[in-house]
């Protein structure tokens, strides 16, 4: 009988073998051009025709070492094929393929698993090596824990500190709810998943949260310290079912390669958001948080904001940030929630014809029956529309557009079910669907120019300018018309399309200047249809404004170039600049002279226009020439950052302000910060960590 300590180092050597077994099967799981120096000695053998099968020269070939074949015999079976036999159950494996070897990662397996039952018959309370350890009472225990491979290390085990981070990264993500961790199912799913892991609560998932966030932080202040141009914000403000607000504030600007980036910076909880100095708090806050003084070009809100309001934004910032022009250019409202307005406005006015529209569709689709005698009316009247009829859905304007226009091009339809069914009630009249088409002739610049912002993730002003010039040829051509509803229809957006131009037109009109295909001629032109008589006197102002900014971007300091600073050449021209001092005199000459000389500015204005065949990135573009135009391009760079809109393409046609949900809401300020902010910046860091594995995998192609 074999001593207890005898026994005691048969099982660690056995499960020390069975580790090894296990690591050597993940290997070659894993990477299967890793193989055992006896395994490549076999299929060297096997290959090598000159030399003697291995079972006729045993001596001349390497004995094979591994445990597995304690319980494999190797028999040929076909002059191509060997397999290899269980010598328990009798099993056969693949083995060999003419010169191709399948290893013995799934031989051991079925040891090592205990899926060989006749081997688990045959044991008892024997160790056999190479197989699962035995525990006290004779049953098998579980096989050691696979160890698994991970990108930075060959083998990882289990560490619940790792795990944590991956929770919170869960959370931010997908907007869970952090109280989930508590859940019972959840709290289920993850014992089941490892035992060993140490629960969290909701305080430390919240305190994991805002550690994410304050890293990835750190991140992104260093990409925004490291920007060549200035900072562009939007501010978003949100309302909540306790009345508290909370302002959305994103950064875009232009980072070194000449792309459009955007950022969530701040979301900062103002308790009255409707108060003089709500937005300017906001604004301090944002500013003082990621140290952009200095840095601000322009501000975009979605939020009415009084005189009062306005010249507290104007304080703060002539305080905190240089003002360009005067800070004629820095603040600005959001587009989208102008035209929503101006729709409102239009669908207010034809409240009760619109009512009735809606009462009819309501009636032909809630019914199966109606809908079934609609389209038959529609085909005996071959009434050529091919739109359907849906019901609108008041919280988004373009709905009840859309419910319009279908209606409008079905009218003969909705009469003739008037006299032909007595429970259809309330049909509008012939002259109601006249004003009907008059108010979708009235909404459909909103709605197209709406689709713009919606279609597009960083509508900026010179792409913006062509639908405001729509809007404004048409709201001034409709004035002839006898129609009472119409006038005063008239006369309401006229004056609302002419107020927003006032406050948005030079923002407008200098983007669009900056565009090579436009330049000053399509400001000239458009102007004449804007004010007539008086458009000379609007051309001057864009003028006069163009050539301040041009100069106060010419005194500041132009950075090294990238031909230079790329090739190394700067050292070469301090040399250069040192050898010809000489020329102190052609210095002064030059000074003196380029008075005369044609400024950047008017060159690029004179210039002739590039075609306009098919679409143009303007950005690229002044990336491309900024060494023939250093100080137009930093211009360029910060003005086409301008945001016309602060809305999400899926929130562009929204009525009403957007409101945070219950359980963000009574979170901890602080804590919705981190959790919005976090998601948007892991967004681009996985962007980005896509991005390099891909460069990776080509390199390694490669």
């Amino acid at each position: 009988m074999t001593p207890p300590e005898n026994q005691m180092a048969t099982l660690e050597d056995n499960n020390h073998l069975i580790t090894t077994e296990y690591q050597l099967a993940t290997l070659e799981e894993n990477n299967q051009l890793i193989t055992t120096p006896e395994y490549q000695m076999e299929t060297f053998e096997e290959n090598n025709h000159s030399m003697p099968a291995p079972e006729t020269q045993p001596n001349k070939r390497r004995k094979r070492k591994s445990m597995v074949w304690e319980h494999f015999t190797i028999e040929t079976v076909s002059a191509e094929s060997r397999r290899a036999f269980c010598k328990q159950c009798k099993q056969s494996f693949a083995y060999s393929t003419g010169s191709k070897v399948a290893g013995t990662s799934h031989l051991k397996r079925h040891i090592a698993k205990g899926t060989c039952l006749a081997l688990l018959r045959n044991q008892g309370n024997q160790q056999t090596p190479g197989t699962p350890g035995m525990n006290g009472n004779g049953s098998i225990s579980d096989p050691p824990r696979r160890h698994y491979r991970s990108h930075s290390s060959a083998y990882i085990s289990f560490d619940s500190d790792h795990c944590r981070p991956e929770i919170a990264r869960m959370m931010i993500i997908h907007d869970y709810p952090l109280h989930m961790v508590e859940h019972s199912g959840f709290v289920t799913f993850l014992k089941s998943l490892e035992p060993r892991f140490d629960m969290v609560s909701f305080n430390i998932v919240q305190g994991d949260c805002v550690s994410s966030y304050l890293r990835e932080k750190q991140n992104v202040m260093k990409f925004i310290e490291g920007l060549p141009g200035r900072v562009c914000l939007t501010l978003d403000v949100w309302t909540s079912s306790q009345s508290l607000g909370y302002v959305f504030i994103t950064g875009h600007f232009i980072d070194g390669y000449w792309k459009p980036q955007r950022r969530i910076l701040n979301v900062v909880m103002e308790p009255n958001p409707n108060s003089d100095a709500a937005l300017s708090h906001a604004v301090a806050t944002c500013l003082s948080d990621w140290s952009l003084e200095g840095k601000l070009f322009s501000i975009t809100f979605n939020h009415p904001v009084g005189e009062p309001g306005l010249q507290n934004l104007r304080s703060l910032l002539s305080v905190k940030n240089p003002l360009i022009i005067n800070g004629q250019l820095i603040l600005g409202n959001c587009s989208a929630r102008t035209l929503s307005n101006f729709a409102k406005d239009v669908l207010w006015a034809g409240r009760v014809i619109i009512k009735k529209v809606r009462y009819s569709v309501k009636y032909v689709k809630t019914s199966e029956f109606h809908e079934q005698k609609f389209l038959e009316l529609k085909e005996q009247l071959q009434v050529p529309s091919e739109k359907d009829l849906s019901l609108d859905n008041q919280a988004q304007w373009n709905t009840t557009y859309q419910m319009l226009v279908a209606a409008s091009e079905l009218k003969e339809v909705f009469s003739c079910l008037d006299t032909s069914d007595p429970d259809y009630k309330e049909a509008p009249s012939m002259e109601d669907w006249k004003r009907v088409d008059i108010i979708c002739t009235y909404l459909k610049p909103l709605f197209d120019a709406a689709n713009f912002l919606a279609s597009r993730t960083n509508p900026n002003q010179k792409t913006f300018f062509h639908e405001v010039w729509k809007m404004h040829e048409l709201y001034h051509s409709i004035t002839s018309h006898g129609d009472p509803f119409v006038i005063s229809l008239a006369e309401i957006m006229q004056e609302k399309i002419d107020k927003y131009l006032k406050e948005c037109i030079l923002a407008l009109a200098i983007a669009v200047v900056l565009d090579p295909r436009f330049r000053m001629k399509l400001i000239e032109f458009s102007f004449v249809k804007f004010y007539g008589k008086e458009a000379s006197k609007y051309i001057k102002i864009v003028d006069d404004a163009l050539h301040e900014l041009f100069l106060e971007y010419a005194a500041l300091p132009l950075p090294l170039t990238p031909a230079h600073a790329e090739d190394g050449n700067f050292e070469n021209m301090k040399t250069e600049e040192i050898s010809y001092n000489e020329l102190t005199d052609f210095d002064a000459y030059v000074e003196t002279t380029s008075q005369n000389m044609k400024s950047e500015l008017e060159q690029y204005l004179e210039e002739s226009l590039l075609p306009r065949f098919q679409e143009m990135d303007v950005l690229k573009w002044w990336e491309e020439n900024r060494l023939q135009y250093p100080v137009l391009s930093k211009m360029a760079r910060d003005i086409l950052t301008m945001q016309v809109s602060t809305a999400d393409p899926d929130s562009v046609f929204d009525t009403e302000i957007k409101e945070l949900d219950e359980y963000r809401s009574s979170l901890r300020p602080e804590t919705v910060e981190a959790l919005v902010c976090a998601k948007d910046w892991l967004q681009y860091r996985s962007a980005s960590e896509v991005s390099n594995n891909l460069v990776k995998v080509e390199d390694l192609r490669s």
